[in-house]
Formats: structure tokens, sequence, C-alpha cells
């Protein structure tokens, strides 16, 4: 049987992370029972961590790791490279505010042997025009980049083959804050077998949204820069 370790990173959640584990550890208990539900704090200063810890104590296929802040990016590498020194053969990433819906997982579940990778294409989106635009613009800037056209880089609803995941893992740097675009971008320079779903994408369920449009525009910046450095490497591969 399959053994996914499902990774969801969390930094601040304490009005949501319950209602998040109870909705997605029933996925987990469906896929086995080697399977593993990961949430990852990332550092929160609320009450997130004594949640996670009573969650953790009454849920057998629940781990929770714990690290200082260091951003969305670093968390859930860290999550991927847990997950791979643990034996999983299949790690799936959401994240923790309450988005994405777990009734959505069966139908990329179903599908995990014909692909490398399968990502979850936001086209019923409720967050917001801003992010929207975002994430069109961030389309044409991996283009230019690094010259592949990426149908939805950054969702946080990938299902992703570990051996895949692990060979791929050396072109990412250690604690990169766009970890999850730039294995996007790598799988398709690479032209490893992905497939796109669509999905619908809630607006935040609840807590604080701490990213806004004008830090979104700093990163796009810092992150022009790191793409060119980061294709030579790539294509060196």
């Amino acid at each position: 049987m399959d053994k996914l370790y499902l990774v969801i990173p969390a930094y601040n959640e304490q009005e949501m992370i319950r209602s998040v584990i109870e909705e997605w550890y029933p996925q987990v208990e469906m896929t086995g029972p080697e399977s593993r539900l990961v949430i990852v704090d990332d550092g929160s200063t609320d009450n997130t961590p004594l949640i996670l810890k009573e969650e953790e104590e009454k849920r057998p296929q629940l781990i929770v790791k714990r690290k200082e802040n260091s951003g969305h990016g670093a968390t859930i590498l860290l999550g991927y490279r847990f997950a791979i020194r643990e034996g999983a053969d299949y790690i799936f990433q959401t994240d923790s505010d309450g988005q994405t819906d777990p009734a959505e997982f069966r139908a990329f579940w179903e599908k995990r042997a014909k692909y490398d990778m399968i990502v979850g294409h936001r086209n019923r989106r409720q967050d917001g025009l801003g992010r929207i635009i975002v994430t069109k613009v961030l389309k044409l800037v991996i283009l230019l980049c690094f010259h592949v056209w990426v149908k939805d880089a950054n969702t946080p609803f990938r299902l992703m083959k570990a051996q895949t995941l692990r060979e791929e893992m050396k072109y990412v740097p250690r604690e990169y804050f766009l970890a999850n675009v730039l294995i996007s971008v790598i799988y398709a320079k690479h032209q490893h077998r992905v497939c796109y779903i669509p999905i619908s994408f809630r607006p935040r369920q609840g807590g604080k949204n701490f990213i806004n449009i004008r830090r979104i525009v700093k990163v796009g910046f810092k992150a022009i820069g790191e793409f060119v450095k980061l294709n030579r490497i790539i294509r060196k591969g």
C-alpha cells in the first residue's frame, strides 16, 4: 500500500488549525495506516503549538514538527525532506488557512500512479482579484525567466511522487522562499509527467492573512533576480 505524507505548514493559525486537522486527517486515514499528516509549525507565537500538541496526542497518524520562524517556503521544504527521509511514497501539500477543499483530494490520489506531480489548478477562486492578478503576472515572469509555461505555479494543493521529488530537490536552495514555484518550474523544465486538475479555492476561513499585495510585489522583484540565477543551474542539470 502506498504511503502518503500530507504536509501542512502553519503559522499563528489558532483559529483554523483544529478544523483544518479535522478536515484533512480522514484523507490520511483513507490512504492507509502507514500514512501521516505532518503539520510543520513555523515558530507560532499564539496558541497554535498548544492546539497541535493536543491534537497530536489523540491522533496516531498526526506528526507535529516545530521550527524557528523562517517563512512558508522553508517550512514546506522541511516537511518535504522529512517525508522523504521517512520513506513516503507520495507527498501532498496544502496550507492551513482552510482555502482548499479536502473533498477534492480523492481524485488526485486515484490518479497518482500516472504522474510525477498532480497540481490543483485554481479556476474557481474566491480569494480576491488582487491574488488572481498576482498569479497571472507570476506566469509571465516564469515564462520570461525560465522559458516554460506553468499553468498554476504556486498552488497549495499538489500531490508529488516522492522518488521524483527526491531527485529534483538538489536544485532547490535549502530555505528558498518560493519553494513550490521553483518545484513547478523544475518539473516543467525537466519534462516530468505533470497533470493539472481544476480545484475550488475558498476565501480564507479564519485567522490573519500575513501576505499583502505590497509585500508580494517586493518579493516579486527579488524573485526575478533569483530566477535568472536558478535557471542557469537547472539547465546545467
